[in-house]
Formats: structure tokens, sequence, C-alpha cells
């Protein structure tokens, strides 16, 4: 495929992409670690309808995705200081969780406040997020309880057929992709390795 056709494709995606999400639906794209499923991070019924087709308990809070550190503030209350410094050095992928989420879908956020996020480094998802203005859910796109895919092929026709659009950009890399590493964060500094 020649660049002319391949940057249409992604024009083509992406505006389809926006249209999906901005009406309340659930897409299945291509992210900086694994294929994800996502949807809008404020609206709490697209959160549920992803709750369903992972098959997954609602208290069992999703991550989302940002393309900007700049925007943390927008959704957390406060951003600890450690966590400044540890996206400054970061060198692959990595989720924090940060305390006291805010202005995200309610059955997003965990049980005691907090909300995983991720500033994306993948060109597809950070034009995506920088045109839609606000964070997207990011959820393995598996059934809970079985393996993440680690490239397209991998995904499950149960996954395709529930979500209402698949990006085509990437479908053919079968690369093999790791998921994030995860930290958590306390406003005091403490940080805790949950995923290496």
């Amino acid at each position: 495929m020649d660049s002319d056709n391949r940057q249409t494709g992604f024009s083509n995606d992406l505006t389809k992409a926006l249209e999906v999400l901005r009406s309340g639906g659930v897409i299945l794209y291509p992210t900086d670690t694994i294929w994800g499923i996502g949807c809008d991070a404020t609206n709490a019924e697209a959160v549920r309808r992803i709750y369903k087709i992972k098959q997954r308990e609602d208290s069992k809070s999703m991550l989302v995705l940002l393309e900007n550190p700049n925007l943390l503030n927008s959704y957390i209350v406060e951003v600890p200081e450690i966590a400044w410094q540890l996206i400054e050095v970061a060198d692959k992928p990595m989720t924090i969780i940060y305390p006291e989420a805010k202005n995200l879908a309610a059955n997003l956020i965990a049980p005691d406040g907090s909300i995983g996020i991720r500033i994306t480094n993948d060109k597809f998802t950070e034009e995506l997020i920088r045109r839609f203005r606000k964070p997207i859910v990011s959820t393995s796109a598996n059934i809970s309880g079985q393996l993440a895919p680690q490239n397209f092929s991998e995904i499950s026709s149960e996954i395709k057929n529930a979500v209402d659009y698949i990006v085509e950009y990437r479908q053919d890399d079968l690369e093999k992709a790791t998921p994030s590493s995860i930290l958590k964060v306390g406003i005091g500094g403490q940080i805790e390795i949950i995923r290496k």
C-alpha cells in the first residue's frame, strides 16, 4: 500500500472512530501496547457496555488514555509530584493509578476513588484523543479471564462482533505486543508496583 492510500485510510479510520465515540459507541483500536476496546471515558452508559462485552464485574476498574500529560489535572484532583517525575523518565508504556479521579464516568473509577491513566505514545490514539478532546477507555480486547491478544489476529470474533467500529489501521501488524507496566502512586509520594 503506498503512503497516499495509507494516509487516506488513517484519516478515514480517525473520522469513523470519532463518529462512534461521539455517539456513545464502542471501538476496537490499536494502542501503544496491545489492542484495546474503547469508548468515551466520561460516558457511563458506554463504559457499562464495555463491561458487558468483556463479561467483567464493574467493580474492576479500567484504565483511560490521554495524549498529553498536561491534561491530567482535568481528571485527577491532585497529581502527586512523583507521578510527573515517573512520566518524565518513562522509556516504555506505563500506566499510573492516581488517587481521587474526577470528571470521568463514575463506573470507571475504582471503589477507592482511583483511576489508571496512561499517556499514549501511538500516532493513531494520540490523534484520536486530541480530536475527541476527552480521554478514551482502554481495556484489553478479550473476555475477562482469557489471555489478552498480542496482535489483531488473536482477537476473538466474539469481541469483534460486539463493538461498533473496528479500526483498520495496524490490523496487519503481527508484532507481539505486551501490556504496559502499572504503578500506583499516592499523594505522599509512595509508589506501589502492580505490574512490571
